[in-house]
């Protein structure tokens, strides 16, 4: 397939992902989904996300990890794809490194 089409993709699953978190979260700490990343093959898909605060990482990723079959029926309801991907879940740390950049680039 085309990267287009593979850009596509792995915006709609970030997309519905938010909306799976936004649903189904306790609101204990803020989930932010910001990227997934999908296979050439479609076959698995990650998906990246930052927690507020930093402190509930481990039970946002153990969410996460818990919700994956559920997340996976989410989806099949909302994108229509004939081959559904395998999802995992990771934190951004690559996210975290540009905010810390940020702040050090602003403290300057």
């Amino acid at each position: 397939m085309s990267e287009h089409r593979k850009i596509q993709i792995s915006e709609v699953i970030a997309h519905t992902a938010a909306e799976f978190i936004k649903r189904e979260s306790n609101r204990q700490s803020l989930i932010t989904i910001t990227r997934a990343d999908i296979s050439p093959d479609f076959k698995q898909a990650t998906i990246f996300f930052t927690v507020f605060p930093e402190s509930e990482e481990m039970h946002a990723i153990e969410f996460m990890k818990r919700n994956r079959k559920n997340f996976r029926e989410y989806f099949k309801k909302k994108a229509k794809m004939k081959t559904l991907p395998i999802f995992d879940f990771e934190i951004d740390d690559a996210d975290k490194h540009r905010l810390h950049i940020d702040e050090l680039s602003t403290n300057t």
